[in-house]
């Protein structure tokens, strides 16, 4: 399995917004903090949005926050919002064209796996990811390097 450095990116928003949540968060002190391109995160932050995770509030003064509870922030739910397609090989879309489908045993075998990653990640919520070592990473020490602005 393979997820997308969208996906990887908006669990880094989250896990970032979740330890600050007393405060709003911009789209550059997250790219800063991660060493991450400010222009990626922030197609990142406005599909969070659309999808309900995240809060933006524009003009001076404004930032990002959770838009809900760490609590009921679903990490399976994120994945599913953030991957275009959760197709593994070609017959798992519409328009399959191997010779092997319908009856294939791989395909099965696949969407077996599919859906116990699925379903492990569905048992875990962005406060399980709310350790001490991310709150002591992120608040405590400095990011050594920068992306410049």
């Amino acid at each position: 399995m393979h997820i997308t450095q969208h996906t990887d990116y908006a669990l880094r928003v989250l896990i970032y917004l979740g330890t600050n949540e007393d405060r709003l968060v911009t789209i550059q002190e997250i790219a800063d903090r991660f060493a991450v391109s400010r222009n990626h995160l922030m197609k990142v932050v406005s599909r969070l949005i659309r999808g309900g995770y995240v809060d933006g509030l524009r003009g001076k003064g404004g930032g990002l926050r959770l838009a809900c509870p760490a609590t009921i922030i679903v990490v399976g739910d994120v994945m599913r919002h953030m991957e275009s397609g959760m197709d593994l090989v070609e017959c798992f879309g519409k328009n399959s064209t191997c010779i092997l489908d319908p009856d294939c045993q791989l395909k099965l075998a696949l969407s077996e796996a599919l859906a116990a990653f699925l379903r492990v990640l569905d048992g875990v919520t962005l406060a399980d990811l709310l350790g001490k070592s991310e709150r002591v990473i992120l608040h405590v020490l400095r990011p050594a390097l920068a992306i410049p602005k």
